[in-house]
């Protein structure tokens, strides 16, 4: 018991690890448009809804992008609405893994329920990445808003460009291994700090 209540103690003192530090001064379209682009929590993870939804949903490649991109937006009005998201960063770390985990075993054809349930969980990290950003801006909120929407969708474009030069195939298949696994142990690199 007494271990238990040192390492709560402990937990209240302890200062998260921030990916999103919202150093420096962090407003408008050009911030807004530069941060997906320049933070490598972001960009990973925009790559990889891209290649999943190109891998996974090739008939219906814009189904992740625009789960995460509705849901990043829902998630930037919760943070500008005064609404608090507990873990936000560490749902954000985990999103990198998870999405590598999942451009790593996409499959063109994957049963509905389980497409379903991918597309929710995007929408649950991106909401997570949403909040971050909003909550890091410090004026001009619409301007951006609207710039890293458009860095984002850039993201996914080309994460679904990717994924469609390499599939099928072996070839095409120990590319998108590579891009999985790869994007899966950057998402263990960022847990891990």
């Amino acid at each position: 018991m007494k271990k238990l209540a040192f390492t709560a103690a402990l937990s209240l003192i302890a200062a998260p690890a921030l990916a999103h530090t919202g150093a420096g001064h962090v407003t408008g379209f050009v911030h807004g448009l530069a941060h997906p682009l320049l933070g490598l929590d972001h960009l990973l993870a925009m790559l990889a809804v891209g290649l999943w939804s190109g891998l996974a949903l090739p008939g219906r490649v814009w189904a992740g992008a625009a789960s995460f991109l509705g849901a990043m937006s829902l998630g930037a009005a919760a943070s500008w609405a005064g609404i608090g998201f507990p873990g936000v960063e560490s749902a954000i770390t985990a999103s990198v893994l998870v999405f590598g985990l999942l451009v790593l075993l996409a499959r063109a054809g994957q049963p509905g329920a389980l497409t379903l349930v991918t597309l929710l969980a995007i929408a649950g990290f991106a909401s997570a990445h949403g909040h971050a950003h909003a909550t890091e801006a410090t004026g001009g909120a619409t301007a951006y808003l609207a710039g890293f929407l458009l860095a984002t969708t850039a993201l996914h474009l080309a994460g679904i460009l990717l994924a469609r030069a390499c599939a099928g195939g072996l070839v095409g298949r120990l590319v998108q291994g590579a891009l999985g696994a790869g994007i899966a142990a950057s998402g263990l690199l960022l847990i891990a700090g």
